[in-house]
Order: C-alpha cells, then sequence, then structure tokens
C-alpha cells in the first residue's frame, strides 16, 4: 500500500470529521451530549458498525 494514499485517507477521513461542527457546532454539541448517556456497549456496538461498514467498502473498492 503506497503511503501517500494512506495519509490522504486520513486527511479525508479529519475532513469528514470535522465538518459536522463546523457546519452545526449547537448540534454536535448535543449529539455530543447524547453520546455521553450512551452506555459502554452502545458506544462499542456503533464503534463495530463503523469498523464494520469501512470494510465492507475498502473490499468493494479492491
Amino acid at each position: 500500500m503506497d503511503s501517500d494514499l494512506l495519509w490522504a485517507a486520513l486527511a479525508l477521513m479529519l475532513v469528514l470529521e470535522g465538518l459536522y461542527p463546523f457546519i452545526s457546532p449547537t448540534g454536535w454539541r448535543n449529539l455530543f451530549a447524547q453520546i455521553m448517556r450512551m452506555s459502554d456497549g452502545q458506544i462499542r456496538f456503533f464503534g463495530l458498525g463503523s469498523i464494520l461498514a469501512g470494510l465492507l467498502i475498502l473490499l468493494l473498492l479492491a
């Protein structure tokens, strides 16, 4: 794997992660407060779902 591609993917992830707090800081703050009220199991479930979705996209692109 080309290291430039890995850095480009990381940069794109940071851009996408920063869009919501930039566009709607109040909405982001409310979402973050809701996440803080979730149990560890619920947060892990969403994390696992994100990992699996990312792996599926990578498999489809490869």
